[in-house]
């Protein structure tokens, strides 16, 4: 019985400590009806991950590497709900007249509350993370945390209250 009780113990310390994987995200491009014949990327993919459980709370580190799309980053426009990144796009994407929301998350579909969007206009794509809706636990919104640009990368953190 005691060995049963170690190894429990062992593998509660083991869940714990493991390293939280970084889930990819899939966006789905929708092309705008009038610009059917042009090129557009069909999906794009984002990352987040979950930091460590703190008592009271919860942390997401996200980040977009969309070199694929454009060359250079900045951040746009932020308010107290959401922030909106801005990039040129690549010649192949320039005409591209779309947006984009989330489909899949990690391994599994996604049919919730799209906080993270995509718009391709005026030869420009605009990655926004909004949390317009969304609610923790506690019927709070959600917060964002923090924004930037690292690398060219975009990144963020948004959480809440559990």
């Amino acid at each position: 019985m005691r060995s049963w009780v170690g190894l429990g113990a062992l593998a509660l310390t083991l869940l714990i400590a493991a390293p939280v994987q970084a889930a990819p995200i899939a966006l789905q491009v929708f092309k705008a009806i009038d610009a059917q014949t042009i090129r557009c990327p069909e999906k794009v993919m984002v990352n987040e991950q979950s930091q460590p459980y703190r008592e009271g709370g919860y942390t997401i580190d996200g980040s977009a590497s969309l070199t694929q799309l454009t060359d250079r980053l900045t951040v746009a426009a932020v308010d107290d709900f959401s922030v909106t990144w801005v990039g040129t796009l690549k010649p192949a994407y320039r005409q591209c007249k779309a947006t984009a929301r989330m489909v899949k998350n990690g391994n599994e579909a996604y049919a919730d509350h799209s906080y993270l969007r995509l718009r391709f206009t005026g030869g420009k794509v605009y990655l926004i993370l909004d949390m317009t809706g969304m609610r923790d636990a506690n019927d709070f919104t959600t917060v964002i945390l923090r924004k930037g640009v690292r690398n060219g990368n975009a990144f963020w953190s948004w959480g809440g209250t559990d």
